[in-house]
């Protein structure tokens, strides 16, 4: 089944990702896709990075695409879908929304009979490891959803939820693909800090987690039962995770989750 053309209203790097993984999963090809914004940059990076026409006015992108996600500042949202209200057609455009916080009740407020989902995506869609999360409107369709899930799994883990949950998973997935970087550069600081070259350590410490990653999801195991499997009785292993737990690591980690949701509960206030 063919994927309609796709236009993104926003080019920035949550769309830029987006684009670029759905090429890569050769579910779209460049000449699928149209991207509009009012920044240069932000076009010209869309452009290298996925071969795709961008232009500056929304209305470009409105005619030219069958599924339009809405990529701006949750402040912009409202505006600019009551400028594209008259433009729209319900029966043929479907809305996929990736601005944080912003609910379904105000997308529909501002462009009343159109068929939206809210989506919260993360940007390893990059590469095909994206993890998100979608909520359907009012009037959207099983279709709609079926094309929702094919275009966001086609880069990664695609899960519906319910809208309430969508907050929470923006500061778990949304957000943190940021704890994961943070959290590979100071294990690589720690390994050059005990003797390993700069590129040694950091792509050691890449792939350590990537593989702790995969051990959780391909094993269905407790992420804690896999820990203590790497603990051995008076080891190196529970010695560092002492300290881990000194420095509230734990507890700094899910501090940044619930920080990082109730910031998106407000910029859709």
């Amino acid at each position: 089944m063919s994927v309609p053309t796709i236009g993104f209203l926003g080019a920035g790097k949550m769309a830029t990702a987006l684009a670029h993984g759905f090429i890569n999963a050769r579910l779209a090809t460049p000449e699928r896709l149209i991207a509009s914004d009012l920044l240069q940059p932000a076009r010209d990076a869309f452009a290298r990075e996925t071969g795709a026409r961008t232009v500056t006015e929304n209305a470009e992108v409105v005619a030219a695409a069958d599924v339009l996600f809405i990529a701006v500042k949750p402040d912009q949202v409202a505006g600019l879908l009551q400028s594209l209200a008259p433009k729209l057609e319900p029966n043929r455009h479907l809305l996929i929304s990736i601005a944080a916080g912003v609910t379904l009740a105000k997308l529909e407020a501002a462009a009343p009979g159109n068929r939206f989902i809210r989506v919260m995506p993360n940007t390893p869609a990059l590469v095909g490891a994206s993890a998100s999360a979608y909520s359907l409107g009012s009037v959207a369709t099983s279709a709609d959803a079926d094309l929702t899930q094919r275009l966001l799994g086609s880069v990664g883990l695609a899960l519906a939820v319910k809208e309430k949950l969508l907050d929470a998973v923006t500061g778990l997935s949304g957000s943190g693909p940021a704890y994961g970087f943070l959290i590979i550069e100071a294990l690589a600081d720690g390994g050059v800090a005990a003797g390993l070259p700069r590129d040694i350590a950091q792509k050691l410490a890449a792939q350590t987690l990537l593989g702790a990653a995969k051990m959780v999801l391909e094993t269905g195991l407790h992420p804690g039962a896999l820990k203590d499997a790497v603990c051995s009785p008076g080891g190196t292993t529970i010695e560092a995770i002492h300290e881990l737990e000194k420095a509230g690591v734990r507890a700094g980690l899910m501090n940044a989750v619930r920080a990082s949701a109730e910031k998106s509960k407000k910029l859709g206030a």
